[in-house]
């Protein structure tokens, strides 16, 4: 609480404005490069900056370091149903409410229920929509029920007769949801090039895009340079996308992910001289995975949630090894292989690293939680790194540049 309460005093002169940039529409990359590893990379070590290209990655990696990937997968969330009348109702299908894990949903069969953002939702009354499509030669016919409204969004339910499972009907009828700064609707290219190649578990709505750059060439040379690599999974949610709206960002109401991190991967982190995360979301992931540990020890019981502000609330004098052995005992207790759980963890100007000692990242948007993430982790030179990637010629965000950060030892 204590930390709290100094982390707020400190950023009583801080407003999101201050993590504003120009970032002119042509420096947004709206397609992908035609080979993955031909992007540009930044790299950001001792406080100074220089360029290379993403194939010489490995070079810029520490040997016998331990490389962490999200291995989510983006769904084909988006949805188009009509009425009668013509109108088209968009239901985008954003995190499973029944049953609740994703596993389990997207291997269901007859209904499931969403939390789903609807476009044009005022055209939709209380009528069931209906969608028609065949898979592997069957009809299936998809109903769309609304059931209430949760918060900004709504409860759907889906129901269809046919022997086939809710992930093969998004994957026939749904879209792959590109963000919205790119101004064009999905394409062909966006079902393969909007997805990493290691890409597995089902759940994202949104691509961990710093792991876009990786081919399986790079990943060979990493190989080479006895850098172990593990995954992890975290499920990306819309909010990623969801601005910064308050002056002061404090009052920002962190969105909710799923994040799931094996036995193996906690096993590697206490034996790891240093930790590589590609992308926010493995950064996010594994502190989360820190914090999950130390509120276990603090309340001797697991509590699969991790609030918005616990990271600065909790016990600051728990060490890594500490908080991943009470992480091991507790699942040798239930048995099981992975901790699973929800995270709300927002990192900021302020925020100590525990677990991630290098980071991949892309360049992300203004006045974002992303760029307040990067902001943490380099301190003010965020603002040296991003007027030297527009001087340069970088391309910005998803589909853009990546760049390698490095943590300093303060």
């Amino acid at each position: 609480m204590i930390l709290l309460r100094k982390i707020m005093e400190n950023h009583s002169q801080y407003s999101i404005s201050d993590f504003d940039y120009n970032l002119p529409e042509a420096k947004i990359a709206r397609y992908p490069l035609q080979q993955r590893d031909t992007s540009k990379l930044l790299i950001y070590r001792d406080g100074e900056i220089s360029d290379a290209a993403f194939t010489d990655a490995p070079n810029f990696l520490p040997s016998h370091s331990l490389l962490i990937f999200n291995n989510t997968r983006v769904i084909h969330a988006r949805m188009s149903f009509y009425k009668k009348t013509g109108a088209r109702i968009e239901i985008f299908c954003l995190e499973p409410v029944e049953p609740v894990t994703y596993e389990t949903i997207f291997s269901q069969r007859e209904s499931c229920v969403w939390k789903c953002i609807i476009g044009n939702a005022k055209k939709w009354k209380q009528d069931v929509l209906e969608l028609h499509t065949q898979i592997d030669g069957k009809k299936v016919v998809v109903g769309a029920e609304k059931i209430e409204k949760q918060d900004d969004a709504f409860r759907i339910r889906f129901s269809w007769q046919a022997d086939v499972s809710f992930s093969e009907i998004l994957e026939s009828v749904g879209e792959v949801p590109i963000p919205p700064y790119l101004h064009r609707k999905s394409e062909k290219i966006d079902s393969d090039r909007y997805q990493t190649i290691y890409a597995q578990h089902e759940g994202s709505v949104a691509a961990p895009t710093a792991g876009l750059h990786f081919t399986d060439e790079v990943l060979a040379r990493i190989f080479a340079k006895h850098i172990e690599q593990k995954q992890v999974v975290l499920h990306v949610g819309a909010g990623t996308f969801k601005p910064v709206q308050q002056d002061d960002f404090r009052n920002h109401a962190m969105h909710r992910e799923c994040c799931i991190v094996s036995k193996e991967v906690i096993c590697s982190i206490i034996d790891a001289p240093q930790c590589i995360a590609v992308g926010t979301t493995s950064v996010r992931t594994l502190e989360s995975m820190y914090w999950l540990g130390v509120k276990l020890l603090h309340h001797n019981r697991f509590i699969p949630e991790l609030d918005q502000w616990d990271a600065y609330e909790l016990p600051q004098h728990i060490s890594v090894e500490r908080s991943c052995n009470a992480l091991l005992r507790y699942l040798e207790k239930e048995g099981i292989d992975s901790v699973y759980g929800y995270t709300q963890l927002m990192i900021m100007p302020g925020y100590t690293f525990r677990i991630v000692d290098v980071m991949f990242t892309n360049f992300h948007q203004p006045k974002s939680t992303l760029l307040l993430l990067v902001a943490a982790f380099v301190g003010e030179d965020w603002k040296k790194i991003y007027t030297h990637a527009l001087q340069s010629e970088y391309r910005f965000l998803s589909y853009g540049d990546s760049m390698l950060l490095v943590k300093g030892e303060g």
